[in-house]
């Protein structure tokens, strides 16, 4: 299940935010290299890449969703107020209106 589960999230991350994802694909691949290779500088540039690359776009996240305004309704139709009255409509069938 997580094989077929896996490149989906990786490329709807990649379609909203490629940016965001480049670059802690690179910080991880750094942090997977130094920790195999035992270069622990590496390791350390990897996870401080990826940690703060996640923490930036939770921080502009957070900040486009306060600053989007309400959104205004659209109407079609005028007010009721703004519309004149209908006049009133008679029983009396007698005599035609033209």
């Amino acid at each position: 299940m997580m094989n077929t589960l896996w490149p989906r999230i990786v490329k709807a991350a990649y379609r909203k935010e490629p940016i965001t994802s480049f670059v802690v694909t690179v910080g991880a691949v750094d942090a997977v290299i130094g920790g195999l290779g035992a270069s622990w500088s590496l390791f350390g540039l990897g996870m401080g890449t990826v940690g703060i690359a996640v923490v930036l776009r939770l921080l502009l996240l957070q900040r486009s969703s306060l600053d989007q305004p309400a959104p205004v309704p659209e109407y079609y139709l005028p007010p009721h107020a703004s519309r004149p009255p209908l006049p009133i409509l008679s029983g009396n069938k007698k005599h035609p209106p033209y």
